[in-house]
């Protein structure tokens, strides 16, 4: 007697994506893995992306809308999380797409290895003009501490982001889901890179990654990620991290060396 198969509940939050969000519910409503949920959460969007949001959940019943002011992404995704029905959890953002194939493969690796907390794929990026590679860093915790190499797109599984709080609401200057790994892996748990494109990330010309890519910005990132987690770049950066990421822990090293020197 085989078990039945583990409801996954895609979570897209969506702000003033109409024109792409269509695109998005399709390419989930194409994956090989039954059964899935779709829940829209409507971030207070001014164009029409409520209306094809309904119009969408009125074609298909696994879809359902979620409307709520203008919060911030990171708000959305833990309203949408909150109402989700499934042990398994996939963000996707309301102008990204997935292969046909990524849930099925993540969903095996979870169910099969339960020390398994995150699995993504490799990914692209793309516009108009055509797709470009992106290559993701391996993962570790020491890489993990100077970067993020885990897209917001990757499955996990419900209880886990209850248990790490979810993602921070608070953190308003970018790269959220980079904390939000940070809490959840930062003492255990594995992470499997699936070895096929199953991610794809859409590049436009107002992206929140190009807005929060100023000077100002990094530097009130890297103030909160010390603020919240020195316990984690203490192990393992020797200190804080840096303006300088790369070079955290040797200068955070040689700090410590120069202190002895002048006691």
């Amino acid at each position: 007697m085989t078990s039945q198969p583990v409801l996954v509940s895609v979570v897209i939050p969506c702000y003033n994506q109409a024109d792409y969000l269509r695109e998005t519910v399709q390419s989930v409503l194409k994956s090989t893995y039954d059964p899935i949920e779709l829940i829209i959460v409507n971030d207070g969007s001014t164009d029409h992306s409520l209306q094809i949001a309904k119009e969408l959940a009125s074609q298909f019943p696994e879809i359902t809308v979620l409307n709520q002011k203008n919060a911030g992404v990171a708000v959305a995704r833990n309203h949408g999380i909150q109402q989700a029905n499934g042990q398994f959890i996939l963000p996707l953002d309301g102008d990204d797409l997935i292969s046909n194939r990524y849930i099925e493969k993540a969903v095996e690796v979870l169910q099969s290895n339960s020390s398994v907390k995150v699995v993504y794929a490799k990914a692209v990026k793309f516009d108009s003009s055509g797709t470009q590679a992106w290559n993701l860093k391996a993962f570790s915790r020491y890489a993990l501490a100077k970067d993020n190499m885990i897209y917001v797109a990757a499955l996990f599984r419900k209880k886990d982001w209850e248990a790490c709080g979810g993602f921070s609401e608070d953190m308003t200057m970018g790269r959220e889901d980079w904390e939000f790994w940070i809490k959840m892996l930062k003492n255990e748990g594995e992470v499997v890179q699936l070895p096929f494109v199953g991610f794809f990330y859409r590049l436009t010309p107002n992206s929140k990654r190009k807005r929060t890519g100023t000077s100002q910005k990094k530097k009130e990132r890297i103030a909160y990620l010390n603020r919240k987690h020195i316990d984690f770049f203490n192990r393992e950066l020797s200190g804080p991290l840096r303006i300088q990421r790369t070079w955290s822990k040797p200068y955070n090293k040689l700090l410590k060396i120069l202190r002895l020197l002048i006691k």
